[in-house]
């Protein structure tokens, strides 16, 4: 696959960068009123969504004089309900049911050939197939991906008769988890009209008029999620998925004396007990704790990103990194690398990061020397780290939270040090290959200059500095968190499109007396300005200490931006704003919106580009979300069928009898399942499967942090993305690189090599995210400020682990790209790799040798600590000896020998 014809050596335009990442992920392009009709359902998702991040599950409003006006108060399972129904009823607008080139279309597809070669054209049997075959096709097919077949709406319908129901007869499911799904009304009573359809399906044996409804809409509901995973993300994933349903059906005639898989047989369940579990629960199922993070954490963080993102920050942060590495050896790889990071934390997606970031990257890494494999791999390696790289991270994080019961603000500071040896491993890899291929860096003309971009967009840091400010100072909940840098990054865009020259004194004058009243008000009242002159305080309330007040006030300071900001573009809106640089997304729907009101000078109205950046980031973070939500919904069944079956204990069982004991083979078991079942599936899927499965033997076996276990399951996922031969961010990169599709996979995974011997750093040595103790609750904690002073514990299991890891990545780049200061021999390579192990991962050999003793009957004795601390120091020497031994050859080479070598190779 190629992004465009040429030399591939230009930045892809805007429209071409879409169109390739609608053909990775497979869905529709449309237009015209479908179109309209799609932007106005994720909107109004994204709407929802947003107003639970602001005022929760129940659904008021504040009128002046009136009160608070209660419209809806919603349960959990209410709320799962319409949040999956909105990414239900998406999925089958966005994504075809076939496009007809799949296994089934084409063994249909010759049926009618058949025919007509059997009874010949004018046959009525011809006929007739022919006909059926136009049906068929009008029924499902869209090989064109630009139209909504009539089974999507048909699908659309039941979803959003499946989330009516939740909503509408709440009473009755309350009842039904007590008595079961019998106890509730039957499809004849729900509906009269339709007698006589339940009449003839009773007639052939499917009693109907005797089922209820609620097993009727939760069996549908269920094969809705399979068919929206089987669009979104694969029939892989399908099958997997269904595999577990059907095992909970029938997994009793697995004979319970069988060897080793007798401990899979499990009670009988009927159908009854099965759907109640997955589409009426809360704790499992397709309702269960993924969906529930998805909707308080999950979906915000990526509104949050498609706001930030469709402001024109990822432009901006692309080209602060050019211009902040562009100059140096292999500048533009470095600039890729710092580049993805950025938009790692704003982007939901792998693929969409590696495509918008790669299309202006890897062109100028082609340009500048690098191969094109190469070029693909670099952007593909450091795209997918995304996922790992605080404050934002990727969806899996926040379950993460949720499965592991650690504040998020743990979890990111756990992370932060594993992500940044992973960049840094990218980055000394990128840079001796520069060194190897005398790759320079880019020139000045060519380039931002550093100061004047950081003064042109410093704004766009604002949300991330807010973000964790108010995740690790204030410690605030991570959807208020979520929820309050959404509106300061919607206040701050409104800032930035009203201020001009012109407009800067009374605007920020303006506000600045608005914010001084709020804070009179608090100080003296106790409530806010509004509330002070319409007298909502009250009798009872007490004024406020200077500090309490600024910071009340300091809370309505977005919204009073806001309004300001909304009345400045109002009353100058064809003002200009040097300031403002939408992203190319919001441009164009800005323009087309204008086209279709028959008034193209709307586009440039401040106020109506901010609006249309606005619905614009609501309508893409609603695209982003879908197939995230449908992720968890569909990944939610399995923890679902081991929860209502029984499963959990035996599965642990008979893994760690598999494992023997050996947290090494545990690991490396779970790391190859991470890694296959990871290919072509989102890393949330392959996280909260392998979780469920493989979680608790890791726990239990190793006695080790379950967030480190939980961290090390996350790394081998995002490792799925980039490791052949489903390696799906590196054959996005390759489209744009025009490369080899399985090369730029197995140079995308070598580059990543670290991000698979980390992770076994991390569960061994704890102290690498700075974690003390083992297990989970009270007994991990991150490390303070008494464990920094405690240099016994301190040094030796924190500070040298950290060098040791950092110098590691440094012996594994010479490993795999052959250079150091000079090229580096096969023998020196395989002892460079051995001093990298020692480095990163000695407690690896030590569990390893002590495990293979045991089979001996030989005891340990031997003190972990100690042995760590022996082998570190032993990977130091080594790599000490062989960076001098290269240094040393580099110096006596012959200096015209290298240049010429280095010339002929770039």
């Amino acid at each position: 696959m190629t992004a465009r014809d040429g030399t591939g050596d230009e930045p892809i335009p805007e429209e071409e960068q879409q169109k390739l990442i609608q053909e990775l992920e497979h869905k529709r392009a449309l237009r015209g009123p479908m179109a309209a009709f799609v932007s106005l359902v994720a909107i109004v998702f994204s709407a929802f969504q947003m107003w639970l991040a602001a005022r929760g599950f129940v659904l008021e409003v504040t009128l002046p004089f009136v009160g608070n006006f209660e419209l809806a108060a919603l349960q959990l399972l209410q709320i799962n309900a319409v949040h999956v129904a909105f990414a239900l009823v998406l999925t089958f607008l966005l994504f075809p049911p076939t496009t007809g080139d799949g296994f089934l279309s084409g063994r249909l597809a010759r049926v009618v050939p058949a025919t007509r070669g059997r009874f010949g054209d004018e046959s009525p049997v011809t006929r007739t197939a022919e006909t059926a075959r136009g049906g068929v096709r009008w029924l499902f097919m869209d090989p064109e991906r630009r139209r909504v077949t009539p089974v999507d709406a048909v699908l659309a319908f039941f979803a959003f008769l499946s989330a009516a129901y939740m909503i509408t007869d709440f009473t009755e499911i309350r009842r039904m988890r007590a008595l079961g799904l019998q106890a509730g009304r039957t499809i004849d009573e729900f509906y009269p009209f339709l007698d006589p359809v339940t009449d003839a399906f009773t007639a052939v044996g499917i009693p109907l008029n005797e089922t209820s409804y609620a097993f009727v809409l939760g069996a549908i509901g269920v094969l809705l999620v399979l068919e929206a995973t089987r669009r979104a993300l694969g029939l892989y994933l399908m099958l997997i998925v269904t595999s577990f349903i059907v095992y909970a059906r029938w997994g009793y005639l697995i004979p319970i004396d069988a060897p080793y898989v007798g401990v899979l047989s499990i009670t009988p369940l009927g159908w009854d007990a099965i759907v109640q579990n997955l589409w009426y629960n809360t704790e499992n199922g397709v309702f269960g704790i993924p969906v529930t993070v998805s909707v308080r954490f999950i979906y915000i963080f990526i509104l949050f990103g498609a706001f930030l993102e469709m402001s024109g920050a990822g432009k901006w942060f692309i080209d602060l990194a050019y211009s902040a590495t562009g100059e140096r050896r292999g500048g533009p790889a470095k600039a890729s690398i710092i580049a993805s990071g950025f938009m790692g934390t704003i982007s939901g997606s792998s693929i969409a990061n590696t495509v918008t970031t790669g299309a202006f990257t890897i062109p100028l890494m082609k340009r500048s020397g690098y191969s094109p494999e190469f070029s693909g791999a670099v952007e593909a390696s450091a795209s997918s780290g995304g996922q790992i790289l605080p404050p934002v991270m990727g969806a899996a994080a926040f379950l993460i939270v949720e499965y592991t019961l650690t504040p998020f603000r743990d979890v990111i500071t756990a992370a932060a040090i594993p992500a940044v040896v992973f960049f840094f491993g990218v980055w000394v890899m990128v840079h001796l290959e520069a060194s190897k291929r005398n790759i320079g860096g880019l020139s000045p003309d060519e380039l931002v200059a550093w100061r004047s971009h950081m003064l042109r967009g410093w704004f766009y840091l604002v949300p991330l500095v807010l973000l964790l400010y108010y995740l690790i100072v204030v410690r605030l909940s991570v959807a208020r968190s979520a929820w309050f840098t959404l509106v300061a990054i919607a206040a701050l865009i409104a800032l930035v499109a009203a201020y001009n020259e012109e407009t800067r004194w009374p605007l920020l004058g303006t506000i600045t007396g608005l914010f001084l009243l709020e804070f009179a008000a608090f100080l003296t009242t106790g409530v806010g300005l509004v509330e002070a002159v319409v007298g909502a305080g009250g009798a009872g309330t007490a004024a406020r200490s200077p500090v309490e007040a600024a910071l009340a006030a300091g809370g309505k300071l977005g919204w009073l931006t806001l309004a300001v900001s909304l009345v400045t573009m109002l009353a100058r809106p064809s003002g200009d704003a040097p300031l403002l640089d939408f992203d190319a997304q919001v441009d164009s729907a800005v323009a087309s919106a204008a086209s279709v009101f028959r008034r193209p000078r709307l586009a440039d109205a401040k106020p109506f580009q901010y609006v249309g950046f606005v619905l614009k980031s609501m309508d893409a973070g609603a695209r982003t979300a879908t197939t995230v939500v449908v992720a968890v919904a569909a990944a939610g069944i399995i923890p679902g069928v081991i929860s209502v079956s029984g499963l959990g204990p035996n599965l642990t069982a008979l893994i760690r009898s598999v494992a023997g004991g050996s947290i090494v083979v545990l690991l490396v078991l779970t790391a190859i399942s991470s890694i296959i079942l990871g290919m072509g599936m989102p890393t949330t899927v392959t996280y909260i499967i392998l979780v469920s499965m493989l979680g608790p033997a890791i726990s239990e076996i190793g006695g080790i942090p379950i967030l480190a276990a939980h961290l090390f399951i996350l790394y081998f996922g995002v490792i799925a993305d980039i490791t052949p031969p489903v390696a799906v961010a590196a054959y996005a990169a390759s489209g744009i690189a025009k490369s080899d599709q399985f090369d730029t996979g197995v140079t995308a995974f070598s580059l990543s090599l670290n991000k698979a011997i980390v992770p076994f750093a991390f569960v061994l040595t704890p102290g690498i995210l700075l974690l003390r103790g083992t297990g989970t609750g009270e007994e991990v904690r991150v490390v303070g400020l008494s464990d920094v002073a405690d240099l016994g514990y301190f040094v030796p299991e924190v500070v040298i682990p950290v060098v040791g890891v950092f110098l590691g990545v440094v012996a594994l780049g010479a490993t795999v790209i052959g250079y150091l200061y000079t090229d580096v021999s096969r023998i020196d390579r395989g002892l460079y790799a051995l001093a990298a192990l020692l480095l990163m991962a000695p407690l690896l050999l030590f569990n390893t040798g002590t495990s293979l003793l045991g089979l001996f009957g030989v005891g340990g004795g031997i003190e972990p600590g100690l042995f760590d601390l022996v082998l570190r120091a032993a990977g130091g020497v080594l790599f000490g000896l062989l960076a001098l031994k290269n240094r040393r050859r580099a110096d006596t080479e012959p200096a015209t020998e290298r240049g010429e070598e280095t010339t002929e190779a770039a």
